[in-house]
C-alpha cells in the first residue's frame, strides 16, 4: 500500500477513525471528502502531526454528482477507493415517511453509485484499481424497522457485485464488507454500550481493508465478506 493513493469517504467518522489510522501505517496518501470541520479536528487530534502529509480534506457533497467529479478527476490518480458513508435510519415501514426513504437511499446508496462510478471511470484509464464499499448485516437479514436501511444496504452489495462482473479481466476488483454493528461513538450513544462484546470493532474492518486492496487479494471479485 506505500504511496498509493487512495479516496476514502467516511474517514472522518465513527468507522474512519478506525480505517484512517490503519491505512496511513501502511503509507497510503488519502485524500478525505468532508462536510463539517468538527470531523476533521477529532481525526487530527488521533494522528500524529507527522502523518497530515499524506492526509489531504476536500470539503464536498457527495450526493451531489458535480462535486464527486470533480473531487475524483482533481486526484492525480485514483489506486482505491474505499467508500465508508453510510448512516442508521429504522422505522416502521406503514408509518415511515418517503421523504426519509429517499434521504436513507441517498446516504447509504447513491453515494456509493456516484464515487464508484467516477472512480471507475480513472482506474479503466489507469488500468487498475480496487475498490471497496461498506453494507451491513440488516441487507442480508433484515429486521423490524430496517426496511428503508435494508434495502439501502442490499442495493450496495448488487452494485459492488456488478462492477465486479462489469470489470471481470482488468486489473479492478470490487468488494463489499457486510459487518454487524459497528463499535463507534455514536452507536455506543444511540444503542447503549452494555452490548458491545459481539461488536465489530472499526480496527478490524480496517485489516480486512487491507487485505483487499493488497496484491494477495487480486482475484478476489464480488465477495461479500462478514466481519
Amino acid at each position: 500500500m506505500e504511496s498509493q493513493q487512495i479516496l476514502l469517504t467516511g474517514g472522518t467518522g465513527g468507522l474512519g477513525l478506525g480505517v484512517t489510522p490503519t491505512l496511513l501505517s501502511r503509507g497510503a496518501k488519502i485524500t478525505i471528502p468532508y462536510q463539517g470541520e468538527k470531523g476533521v479536528k477529532r481525526l487530527k487530534e488521533r494522528l500524529p502531526a507527522t502523518e497530515f502529509e499524506r492526509l489531504r480534506f476536500v470539503q464536498t457533497d457527495l450526493s451531489q454528482e458535480t462535486g464527486v467529479e470533480k473531487l475524483v478527476n482533481d486526484l492525480s490518480r485514483v489506486d482505491v477507493l474505499i467508500h465508508l458513508v453510510g448512516g442508521f435510519s429504522m422505522g416502521p415501514t406503514h408509518e415511515f415517511s418517503y421523504d426519509d426513504w429517499k434521504t436513507s437511499l441517498e446516504l447509504n446508496l447513491y453515494t456509493t453509485f456516484l464515487v464508484c462510478k467516477h472512480c471507475l471511470k480513472r482506474m479503466r484509464q489507469q488500468g487498475y484499481g480496487r475498490i471497496v464499499t461498506v453494507s451491513s448485516k440488516a441487507a442480508l437479514q433484515p429486521s423490524p424497522q430496517l426496511a428503508a436501511y435494508s434495502a439501502a444496504k442490499a442495493g450496495v452489495i448488487a452494485l459492488t457485485q456488478a462492477i465486479a462482473a462489469e470489470t471481470s479481466g482488468l486489473n479492478i476488483t470490487a468488494n463489499v464488507i457486510v459487518p454487524g454493528v459497528i463499535d463507534t461513538p455514536s452507536n455506543r450513544e444511540a444503542m447503549g454500550s452494555d452490548n458491545t462484546a459481539n461488536w465489530t470493532k472499526p480496527e478490524s474492518i480496517a485489516e480486512v481493508i487491507c487485505f483487499l486492496v493488497s496484491d494477495q487479494a487480486r482475484d478476489l471479485r464480488g465477495a461479500v465478506l462478514p466481519v
